[in-house]
């Protein structure tokens, strides 16, 4: 579990995030969702420590991050899990050897130890062997974020985090990214963050959500009420598509 407690974060005078306090439940997918420009890319990297908070507690499993040296955010560290934008494999090394990299970094598993790991997080994304060998340019974008999610969770993490983990694949490829990020967060008690704008995400694997809007958290629920919110930024968010405009129309008819 991952607790943020009035968390407060200034670039050079401009206040970005403002008071945030949320929990983050493990074995849950924890949404941070809100437009371009509203903070919720600030307060996932506030989390993970890539931005220092001005003020408040970053608890994990009670652990303050603000309070902690350096030996241990580097222990911390070993922990974590991270789903990039993009992917960000290494070009130069095989799917194997880009899941494999995280257990030469912060393991200290023999040779074959981390083959038999990094090989065991590949199969369980559902990748077939014959792929393990091959670059991240040689196979799809789908298959490039299923690597992507093998290197994240090859360290065994107990928090996860995923920034747009949908970014550049089509629907149907997204769905099942979703789905496997959901699965694995259920079968390993995993804290999983996830920041997205893809209501599709939203509708499909929001157990606890959290709406950003203007630095302050504007609302927080799940998928099961989110259409029903009384809150004029968050049914600007959420009814942007066409679609969810007609899904709201049809719901308001049918009452």
């Amino acid at each position: 579990m991952i607790e943020v407690k009035g968390v407060n974060k200034s670039f050079e005078g401009n206040q970005v995030l403002k008071n945030i306090s949320a929990t983050f439940e493990s074995g849950k997918m924890n949404l941070i969702i809100g437009q371009s420009g509203s903070g919720k890319t600030v307060l996932m990297k506030s989390i993970i420590g890539l931005h220092t908070a001005d003020t408040g507690k970053i608890l994990y499993d009670g652990r303050n991050l603000l309070d902690m040296r350096f030996k241990e955010i580097k222990e911390l560290r070993k922990e974590v899990g991270m789903l990039f934008q993009g992917s960000a494999l290494f070009d130069s090394l095989s799917v194997l050897e880009n899941v494999i990299y995280p257990l030469e970094m912060f393991s200290s598993m023999t040779r074959q130890e981390m083959v038999k790991r990094a090989e065991f997080c590949l199969v369980r994304v559902n990748l077939s062997a014959q792929s393990f060998h091959l670059s991240p340019s040689e196979i799809s974008g789908g298959m490039q974020k299923r690597v992507a999610i093998a290197r994240a969770i090859a360290l065994n993490p107990k928090y996860l985090f995923c920034d747009e983990p949908n970014s550049g694949l089509d629907p149907i490829t997204s769905l099942v990214i979703d789905k496997l990020i959901k699965e694995i967060t259920e079968e390993y008690n995993i804290t999983t963050i996830v920041n997205t704008h893809d209501m599709n995400s939203v509708m499909e694997v929001g157990d606890h959500i959290i709406f950003i809007n203007k630095g302050v958290m504007a609302w927080e629920g799940s998928r099961n009420d989110i259409f029903d919110v009384e809150n004029a930024a968050l049914n600007e968010f959420v009814f942007a598509s066409e679609l969810y405009q007609k899904v709201k129309k049809a719901e308001n008819l049918g009452k």
